[in-house]
């Protein structure tokens, strides 16, 4: 089995993030574009009155700082999902590579066995073919009796 690397658990959460948080994190931007243009126009209202554009802009950061909260939230709990999946790759090689010893060591027995079994039946089928010659021996020897 292949190891897992840094560079494709790297690639994994790049595609993840471009399949799953990209798209996410594009209608969050087109939501903050539109906030902003939304803000842009409550600005040139507000121009007219002094302190209240201060906690427009209060606000607007406050907003970024969330959503830069929230992001570095996502980023880490990839990150965990990541090390989650070394983790696990690393436990099935582990378990992969006992099975293999186990079985590996479990064929040796068998070979050894099959081996001997053949051992002992060749020993047998040798006296077994011993004494059927003996027999034919003696056949013939009472036969050649009978006839003379």
């Amino acid at each position: 089995m292949a190891e897992i690397t840094k560079k494709d658990i790297l690639e994994a959460l790049k595609e993840f993030s471009e399949k799953n948080l990209d798209p996410k994190f594009s209608k969050i931007d087109q939501r903050l574009e539109r906030m902003d243009q939304r803000f842009s126009e409550m600005d040139q209202r507000f121009e007219r009155m002094d302190g209240f554009d201060r906690k427009v802009d209060q606000f607007k950061d406050e907003i970024i700082h969330q959503f830069h909260v929230i992001s570095e939230d996502v980023i880490s709990q990839v990150k965990l999902v990541a090390e989650g999946v070394i983790s696990l790759d690393e436990k099935f090689t582990r378990e992969i590579s006992i099975f293999r010893r186990e079985n590996e060591q479990a064929h040796e027995e068998i070979k050894a066995m099959i081996k001997f079994s053949y051992a002992e039946l060749d020993r047998r089928i040798s006296a077994l073919e011993t004494e059927v010659q003996e027999l034919k021996r003696r056949v013939d020897q009472i036969e050649r009796r009978s006839i003379s």
